[in-house]
């Protein structure tokens, strides 16, 4: 019988798979998995094309223009890695000083020049994606078995995200301050996502969808409602 339940399907993990990301530039993706390996596929074949054996809980993220990916591991240590030569090994490494907690989360600012690592501490930092250097931390309220997921704004000014107390949350990347913070009315916001024309996010949370637009023209991008 016709299985239409899925269009193309990947083996080669031997755990629950943990961390998901596309490449921005090309038809490839990443996958991480609590076997400890990160593996590196090719949409156009089934076969894994590379794979990376590492220590702890691993989360992946490719850089805005494909050309770096960074790869987590056991005590809060990022790799990097360059995507045409990940086989010669990571070519720096960061840790962010006093959190040993597991980075659940990573991604990369549109410009490149920052990261943003949600931990299993519900900490939050924004690293300077060249030398590693911590620019802000925040925290929020834990969320018992629901992961927390932060983003920045598509300026890279803020980080906007959600909390365990069903609260948004948004902080100034360079003051380091709060600057807004708003009940989201249907839940803690797992997932957070910038639609990428458009001044407007989604948050989702156990089986809610919600789009957020800006309350007016001339607000600023912690200015949002549903």
């Amino acid at each position: 019988m016709y299985d239409n339940r899925c269009l193309r399907y990947f083996k080669g993990h031997k755990d629950r798979v943990v961390s998901l990301c596309t490449s921005p530039v090309d038809d490839s993706f990443m996958s991480g998995s609590l076997d400890h390996s990160v593996r590196i596929w090719d949409l156009r074949v089934n076969a894994c094309q590379g794979i990376l054996h590492l220590r702890g809980r691993p989360t992946v993220a490719y850089d805005q223009q494909g050309l770096v990916f960074a790869v987590s591991m056991e005590g809060g240590a990022i790799k990097l890695f360059d995507s045409r030569s990940y086989d010669k090994g990571p070519f720096d490494t960061f840790l962010v000083g006093g959190d040993m907690a597991e980075i659940w989360d990573i991604k990369f600012s549109n410009d490149g020049k920052s990261m943003l690592l949600t931990t299993k501490s519900n900490n939050i930092y924004v690293l300077d994606a060249y030398n590693g250097e911590k620019r802000c931390g925040f925290s929020v309220d834990a969320s018992p078995n629901t992961t927390i997921e932060a983003t920045f704004t598509p300026d890279g000014q803020y980080v906007i995200s959600g909390s365990g107390d069903g609260t948004l949350n948004a902080w100034s990347i360079s003051t380091g301050s709060k600057v807004a913070s708003w009940d989201s009315n249907t839940g803690v916001a797992s997932c957070l996502k910038w639609a990428p024309r458009r001044v407007m996010f989604a948050t989702a949370s156990k089986g809610v969808l919600t789009f957020w637009i800006p309350k007016d023209t001339n607000s600023t991008a912690t200015s949002f409602e549903r």
